[in-house]
């Protein structure tokens, strides 16, 4: 499962990496919004690369951007290998991005908690990292179905509903797998 998810979530990730960009470049084309170079900062920062004064350079900005797509994208289609698929999934996989955001933001010094941002520049990050999330979640969803229903569809499939009565999966059959026999 883990090797299915590393590839898959990397082509999801970059898909919705992808996504995400066209959509921030037709929403600054529309709102005047400049570009950010938060991401280039940010990698800067974590690397030890030397740190540059107003407009970053592109490629610097583009790892961090694709990089963190890609990255996060694994954890996305980990979920949908486990079972967690759909929008509901997508939703839940929405807050792992802006939080990963964050915390990279903050702890390196390049950004400031939501909270202080103007109402505007919040509602366009979550709008885009909303994009990202569930474009991913997407195609993570449709690439992990070719292996057919996840250790946790599989469970749910016993007995639809949440029961305390339903035992787990056969190990075996998790994967949809049956032990040679």
């Amino acid at each position: 499962m883990i090797k299915r998810a590393l590839w898959q979530g990397m082509i999801a990730g970059t898909v919705g990496g992808l996504a995400m960009t066209l959509g921030e470049k037709a929403e600054q084309a529309v709102t005047g919004r400049p570009d950010s170079y938060v991401p280039a900062r940010v990698l800067q920062r974590l690397t030890g690369l030397p740190e540059h004064p107003g407009k970053q350079p592109l490629p610097v900005n583009w790892a961090m951007h694709f990089g963190q797509a890609a990255l996060l994208g694994v954890l996305r289609s980990v979920m949908a290998q486990s079972g967690l698929r759909g929008p509901a999934a997508s939703a839940k996989f929405a807050v792992v991005r802006l939080t990963n955001d964050q915390i990279l933001e903050n702890a390196t010094g390049v950004g400031a908690p939501p909270t202080t941002w103007p109402r505007r520049e919040l509602a366009v990050d979550l709008l885009h990292k909303g994009v990202y999330a569930f474009v991913t979640g997407v195609v993570a969803d449709a690439l992990a179905a070719r292996g057919g229903p996840g250790p946790g569809q599989r469970h749910a499939a016993l007995r639809p509903g949440r029961h305390s009565g339903v035992g787990p999966v056969p190990r075996e059959e998790a994967h949809g797998r049956k032990a040679a026999g």
